[in-house]
Order: C-alpha cells, then structure tokens, then sequence
C-alpha cells in the first residue's frame, strides 16, 4: 500500500515553498547556487568531457537537484576523504559523488536513501596470473585512498601491496594501462568499463559487495535531509533513474533495484 503512494509523497516534497524549509535548504535559495561535490574520477559516474566539463551519471543527478531547486549548480571536484570533510567543514552543500553509504562514514555525515547501487570489482593485467581475490596476495594494487575497495582489501587479502591514488582516474587508471601495478579495485561500473576498452586487461567475475551509493550531507539538519530523500524518491519513481543508467551504461544494462521507500524512523 505504501508504495502505491510514493510518487505521491516525493513529488509533494519537492512541490512544498522552500521558505517552509529552515537550515540549509534556504541558504541554497538565497545564495541561488547549489555547492556539489562530484567525482570526476572515470567513466561513466563521473569525468570531464572533450570541452573539460563535468559529465557522467551523478553529473546528471546533481544537475537534476539544481533544477528541482531551481538554483544554478556549481561542481567541485572530490574524492577519497575529501567527500566527507568538504561536508563537515560547509565547503560543499551535499557529495553526489559515487559515495558509499556505510556505517562508519555515518558516524560523521548524513546520507537520503540510495540513488544508485555498484559492487567492488577487481580488473587485473591478463597476465599477471590473477584469477581469483588469494592471488592478489604479494600483487601490486591500486587503490582509491580512504575509499571502501581500501577497507575492503586490507581485511581480505592483508598480503596485497597497496598503491594508493588519491584520484582512480586518471592516476589509478594510467598505473593499469601502464602496467606499474598488477590489479587494481574499485566499483564495478568503472573497472567493467575499463576492462572493455583495454584489452591487456581482465576483471574477476565476482562482486565483492552490493552497496548503496547515496548522495551525502552535514549531520545536524534533519529538514534538508527529509527533502533530499524526497528528491531521492521522485527520482526513482519518476522513471528518471532508469533512463539515467540506461543513458550511462547502455540501453540493455540491468538496472539495479531501488527502494523509494523512507528510510525508517
């Protein structure tokens, strides 16, 4: 029954007066900009296009926010750590920047339900003799510093040789093509794409993870996150989501479940 309603609910979120909204929402308003932090670490979730402007999956989602808002937007780029303390310190409004939404990272900000969901991956040089996570062990892999594939490989291989990136691509991606590393871990939308542009390279079949990715915000203002949530909700109802992934990693990609649902409580 609840479901029935959502679209309902979400669109009147996003239809109430801002004014009605205290904290941050009227700041956007009057400030008529929206601060979004974005990773233009690869393609297709986020990168610069041949005119060096900002593109991509969460590119499109922040600039339907602006919209929603009906504010212009302005992009900065982040990654690894920056996504959250860009937030805690107020230099950014919110993170749609392929930022994962795990306990920890909660304990410091604010994350709407889902917007997108990816799994880790590993791509490996073909010849490396790679073929399932153990072999990793005494490898060479880059790695995105204080990202979740960090997390991940320091409890699951402690044998691995971690190179750190501050931005996957291109730095993390150039270590790959030029073989200076032999593997490397990261969402499973950048390495499945990668893989199929370089041919020197191969990603494990498995998904070592099936996280949320949700747009990220200061704690402490629980209205502009009700909204962002309402926001979150129109955008998966709306048919929206499927039409951006679809834009982004094809038209006959399996689209990834979501709930619209409210988080509880």
């Amino acid at each position: 029954m609840l479901r029935k309603f959502l679209p309902a609910l979400a669109a009147l979120l996003l239809a109430l007066p801002l004014p009605a909204w205290a904290g941050k929402l009227e700041d956007i308003r009057q400030r008529g900009v929206l601060r979004v932090g974005v990773s233009l670490g690869g393609e297709p979730v986020g990168f610069r296009d041949d005119r060096n402007a900002p593109a991509g999956y969460d590119v499109d989602v922040a600039k339907r926010l602006a919209d929603k808002l009906g504010v212009t937007v302005e992009f900065t780029d982040v990654s690894g750590d920056a996504r959250v303390s860009m937030l805690v310190s107020g230099q950014i409004d919110v993170a749609v920047a392929n930022l994962t939404a795990t306990p920890e990272r909660a304990k410091t900000i604010a994350f709407t339900i889902p917007y997108n969901r990816v799994g880790l991956r590993v791509i490996a040089q073909k010849s490396a003799g790679i073929n399932q996570l153990s072999d990793l062990a005494g490898k060479k892999v880059v790695v995105g510093r204080g990202t979740t594939g960090e997390a991940f490989l320091r409890q699951a291989v402690p044998g691995a040789r971690l190179v750190f990136t501050d931005t996957f691509a291109p730095d993390g991606v150039l270590l790959l093509v030029q073989r200076r590393v032999d593997a490397g871990i990261e969402d499973s939308s950048m390495m499945d794409y990668l893989a199929s542009t370089n041919p020197a390279l191969k990603t494990l079949p498995d998904l070592y993870s099936n996280a949320p990715i949700a747009i990220g915000l200061a704690q402490g203002d629980p209205d502009f996150l009700r909204w962002l949530n309402g926001f979150v909700a129109d955008y998966i109802t709306s048919g929206a989501y499927q039409a951006n992934y679809r834009k982004w990693w094809g038209k006959d990609a399996a689209v990834p479940a979501l709930s619209a649902a409210p988080p509880a409580g």
